[in-house]
């Protein structure tokens, strides 16, 4: 059972996650556990002043922190809370001193957040009566690499943790484990990176052979179209890890695709709950999905995207043409999204935070080059067998709209079809889709 930084906000809602894992204690639960609310930002908040200013402040992390305990009715009983604010006292004392934050310090800094947390959580457990006790994720099998800020775990994290997990399971126990974190080979603390405290909770569950990876967020479950702008949304029961992991790539933000990968690789399935909301049967994610379903399961986007055009004569019937083109894009280290080709041009998308003036010039050695910015990419996710029927019916409401379709893309997973539109028809499209497949 995961559980995010937004419902561990406060003491109420350490409660209610409390009330959540007591009815399930009966399948023998690990948790994993986020910093608390905002605590992670106030960190950086910290080194950022540190770094700047050569001074800085933890009162706002201290204030969260010993509000929640006093409003829990617990102690810090073994002072654990009292000597990881010394450690960060001292860290950040340091950053000010050399006024310089590195990623592997950052990494340092960003861990206090996920290890007050689960501190303070078994505690509060224990004095419900629930047999807990909280770990670093370092002390139950998480071995790294070194690449701070984005770290990937070792193989040998898959033999280390169930040895080490299992045993306290067995003996009734519930281990309350920090998400998000490691430590390398050398013992210095990394962090997973982006979906970091899901990857924790789906390493756990892959590696222990576990029967379900609860994650507990926010919404209820994996939605046919971001609530934010589709008012209609509603959650998609089953789904394929692919078919996740498609629409995540392009936008929805519920579980990141790496997050995904040991429970993949294992076939341990995952559902996708709401702590705000627990009666909600919220999404199970499974290796397949039966055959029989409605032609799309979600509809995603993503704006801010940068459309390239590329146009050259020499592509026709030429071998090495795409290879020197991509060479470019590697050579600026630019990561490359949706593709398209035909015999003379390539159209391919980019995220919109690159400066692309040296690429631009390098490739107008060998094509003309036209960049357009402020495009977004709305991608169908679902039974692309049925491809025609949903490629018609979009292509219908995208007519109806007047919103031209500026570049289409189908997947290779076959289970996504994308196109690209301005910016700002990229709302009204979303909603136009939904309304047609999902709605009476």
């Amino acid at each position: 059972m995961k559980f995010g930084g937004s419902s561990l906000a406060n003491a109420e809602r350490i409660r209610h996650v409390a009330d959540i894992v007591k009815s399930q204690l009966k399948h023998k639960p690990a948790l994993v556990l986020s910093a608390m609310g905002d605590t992670t930002d106030l960190l950086l908040e910290a080194a950022d002043n540190a770094c700047r200013k050569g001074k800085f402040s933890i009162k706002a992390i201290e204030e969260l922190h010993l509000k929640t305990i006093k409003d829990l009715g617990i102690n810090d009983s073994n002072n654990e809370i009292k000597k990881l604010f010394d450690e960060l006292n001292k860290l950040l004392s340091g950053i000010a001193l050399i006024k310089e934050l590195t990623s592997r310090t950052k990494d340092y800094l960003v861990s206090f957040g996920e290890r007050l947390c689960v501190r303070i959580a078994a505690e509060y457990f224990n004095s419900i009566k629930i047999n807990a006790k909280f770990y670093d994720a370092w002390d139950l099998g998480f071995v790294s690499n070194s690449n701070y800020s984005s770290a990937e775990l070792l193989e040998e994290s898959w033999t280390k943790i169930p040895k080490k997990i299992i045993p306290l399971i067995e003996k009734g126990e519930l281990p309350v484990i920090t998400g998000f974190i490691a430590k390398d080979a050398k013992g210095i603390i990394t962090t997973l990176g982006r979906g970091g405290s899901d990857l924790s909770a789906a390493m756990i569950g892959a590696a222990c052979k576990v029967k379900e990876v609860q994650y507990w967020k926010d919404v209820d479950g994996i939605l046919t179209a971001d609530p934010r702008l589709v008012k209609n949304s509603r959650p998609v029961e089953t789904i394929s890890y692919e078919a996740v992991a498609e629409l995540a790539y392009f936008g929805a933000q519920v579980l990141h695709p790496r997050a995904m990968q040991p429970c993949m690789k294992t076939g341990t399935e995952v559902v996708v709950k709401n702590s705000y909301n627990p009666a909600a049967p919220g999404t199970r994610i499974v290796s397949s999905t039966e055959k029989k379903q409605q032609p799309l399961k979600a509809i995603s986007f993503r704006k801010n995207v940068t459309l390239v055009d590329i146009v050259s004569s020499r592509m026709l019937g030429q071998y090495g043409f795409l290879a020197e083109v991509f060479a470019c894009f590697a050579k600026y280290g630019l990561s490359v999204d949706m593709v398209a080709t035909s015999e003379v041009s390539i159209s391919l998308t980019l995220d919109a935070a690159h400066d692309l003036e040296a690429l631009k010039k390098e490739l107008s050695r060998i094509a003309s080059v036209e960049v357009k910015t402020k495009k977004a990419i709305v991608t169908i996710v679902g039974d692309v067998s049925r491809s025609s029927e949903i490629l018609a019916r979009t292509f219908r409401n995208c007519g109806l709209l007047g919103v031209p379709v500026q570049m289409i893309s189908q997947g290779a997973s076959k289970l996504n079809i994308s196109f690209i539109v301005n910016d700002s028809e990229a709302g009204e499209v979303v909603k136009a889709l939904h309304a047609d497949f999902f709605e009476e």
